[in-house]
């Protein structure tokens, strides 16, 4: 059996914007799932017991049941509850973010709780409320040192965006599947979809390394 040169040339220009699309959804995904994750994070440290309790549920909720699951909801489920019709992007868009969050919020929570203690005890006593202290002295340290692991749940949901190929949108994996559908090059097509899901993820992580080093995270680690 032959490798196919031939068809990966010509099915590459269909499948590169189907890259594009995965880097789109991905981006604005994570986008959202860090504005998500940034307050339920701060919701799990207050010491308001029903706002830390609500915020367990949805990140407890989310991390222990499967994404596919958590698109089938949202592109099925909702709109025959709802009596709507449900975009494939914007189920794509809402189910990635809220999955994103998720995970985003745990992040945040690590990285809050990560700050010595004394920051905020400096804070308050310059006369700062609560809220205040941890907008412009404990969030802005934590973020610092969330940027590795933002930076592994971007490469992670890169590659589970995969899975809204199921709603019929067009991202990387569904592009594949329709050459595959009207071409039988199985073997050509899953193999160059491969190396593109490689070439996002290793350049993402020499990003996240570039800033890295950018902000000197492991020095200020030490």
């Amino acid at each position: 059996m032959s490798f196919n040169f031939a068809l990966i040339i010509k099915s590459l220009p269909l499948l590169l914007a189907g890259a594009v699309v995965t880097v789109k959804i991905t981006l604005i995904s994570v986008s959202m799932g860090i504005v998500i994750g940034m307050f339920v994070g701060i919701a799990r440290v207050v010491k308001v017991k029903p706002v830390k309790w609500l915020a367990a549920v949805y990140v407890d909720f989310i991390r222990g049941t499967p994404l596919l699951v958590q698109i089938f909801i949202i592109y099925f489920a909702l709109p025959m509850v709802l009596g709507i019709h449900m975009d494939p992007f914007f189920a794509a868009i809402t189910a990635c973010s809220i999955n994103s969050g998720a995970y985003v919020a745990e992040i945040f929570r690590a990285g809050i709780q990560a700050v010595d203690e004394g920051q905020m005890e400096a804070g308050r006593s310059l006369g700062l409320t609560w809220a205040q202290t941890m907008q412009y002295i404990i969030v802005p340290q934590a973020f610092k040192s969330v940027i590795p692991p933002l930076g592994n749940e971007f490469i992670a949901l890169l590659k589970d965006s995969s899975l809204v190929s199921v709603i019929g949108f067009e991202e990387l994996t569904r592009r594949g599947q329709l050459i595959i559908a009207r071409t039988y090059g199985s073997l050509e097509i899953w193999v160059t979809v491969a190396f593109l899901y490689l070439i996002m993820t290793l350049t993402i992580s020499r990003l996240v390394a570039y800033l890295e080093r950018r902000f000197d995270i492991k020095n200020d680690r030490s």
